[in-house]
């Protein structure tokens, strides 16, 4: 069965396993095999074994990851990376130029930031931030003929800030330019940006998709064909392709997505209404409650709200710090999405970058990514170190 007839006719978890790839035809093996290898036999000059000649261009293990990513997304075409960061330039280099502009959000991951204020504005690329729960601002930064993209996270790094995509599309569309959507966060099993009319997506796979803290990577989906022989170019043309071992691992994590988001969330929710009545802290920033600004649009264009969790304390940076030092269970590190629960202080640690700019973010601030452990255990773990 084809992935597009896979997306006509199955559930998410369906699609999750088996989308993207049939049992080997020669042995009957069910999971997609790891094609080691660089090049590929051709039958006679230009006679190509199913496409496949040189495996930056195309791997077979790749292959089955980026058709499982796309049938997940709703998309036309997947693309898989080395990394999050490498996904985003090369969909930067393959659409845009020199002089050129792009919207981002004013609360972006800060290697977001960091690859467009260090990397492309040194290309020439111009970008402009507004804050994405706001469909007038991000109206307002778009600049007539110049702007190429309006890039969104929903829900935001770290703030947790949530995007109307139905609107911003309408809008973005209007001004000529595409949509794009960091749906990290949010993972397919929430959210499917296409269906509400994002042109791409992006993911760090190494967070949500992987699942597992053991292999980095990315992905592109694209909702147009011309669109995806752009990418497909440059992602040949650049070279930051995921190996065949990183993209089995991915893929084999792909498929358990929807059960450990399900976790993932149910113990949110608990971490979230522990933390909402504790005395020392005094402000908690989840898209699932109900005070929270963006609260109605994910519950319309969100399954659930998602696996982490930003909130603030009392006493300052240095009291952030010390919960962030105290914690056990909760492990200090960046990245996220992993089946372990990490604790984080964004200022220092994941949005160093974006220190002294209109981005910087809180110093009392916690970003927790909360895993799939007993959930009594980490609200004890989190009791502990609040003190």
């Amino acid at each position: 069965m084809s992935t597009q007839e896979h997306s006509q006719k199955a559930g998410f978890e369906t699609l999750a396993i088996h989308a993207g790839h049939e049992p080997d035809p020669m042995t009957g093996a069910v999971i997609p095999p790891i094609y080691a290898t660089s090049t590929y036999k051709q039958d006679g000059v230009g006679g190509l074994r199913g496409g496949y000649e040189y495996s930056r261009s195309a791997n077979p293990t790749r292959t089955a990851l980026e058709g499982a990513m796309a049938a997940l997304e709703d998309g036309e075409r997947g693309f898989a990376f080395a990394s999050g960061l490498a996904a985003e330039d090369t969909l930067v280099r393959a659409l845009c130029r020199p002089g050129d502009h792009v919207v981002i959000p004013d609360d972006a991951y800060g290697g977001t930031y960091r690859l467009f204020d260090k990397v492309e504005k040194a290309w020439g690329l111009e970008h402009s931030p507004a804050a994405v729960s706001d469909v007038d601002a991000v109206r307002a930064a778009i600049r007539p003929g110049e702007t190429k993209l309006v890039w969104i996270e929903t829900p935001t790094n770290p703030l947790l800030n949530i995007a109307d995509l139905e609107k911003l599309a309408a809008v973005v569309h209007e001004a000529g330019a595409l949509l794009v959507v960091d749906n990290t966060f949010a993972s397919p099993y929430l959210q499917q940006p296409i269906t509400l009319g994002a042109d791409i997506v992006v993911h760090s796979t190494t967070k949500y998709v992987g699942g597992h803290s053991d292999v980095v990577g990315g992905a592109l989906v694209v909702r147009g064909l011309d669109v995806a022989e752009k990418i497909e170019f440059h992602q040949n043309s650049m070279g930051a392709v995921a190996g065949p071992f990183d993209a089995v691992l991915t893929h084999r994590g792909l498929k358990t997505l929807g059960v450990r988001m399900d976790r993932h969330c149910d113990n949110a929710e608990k971490i979230v209404e522990f933390l909402s009545t504790h005395a020392r802290v005094c402000e908690v920033i989840y898209p699932g409650l109900e005070q929270h600004p963006g609260h109605a649009v994910a519950a319309r264009q969100m399954k659930r709200f998602g696996g982490i969790v930003s909130f603030r304390v009392v006493g300052g940076e240095q009291a952030a710090l010390d919960v962030c030092a105290a914690a056990e269970v909760f492990t200090l590190g960046e990245s996220l999405g992993g089946v372990e629960s990490l604790i984080e202080h964004p200022g220092r640690m994941t949005h160093a970058s974006v220190a002294g700019t209109e981005l910087e973010v809180p110093a009392d601030l916690i970003r927790l990514s909360v895993g799939i452990e007993t959930a009594e255990d980490l609200i004890a773990d989190l009791d502990r170190a609040l003190g």
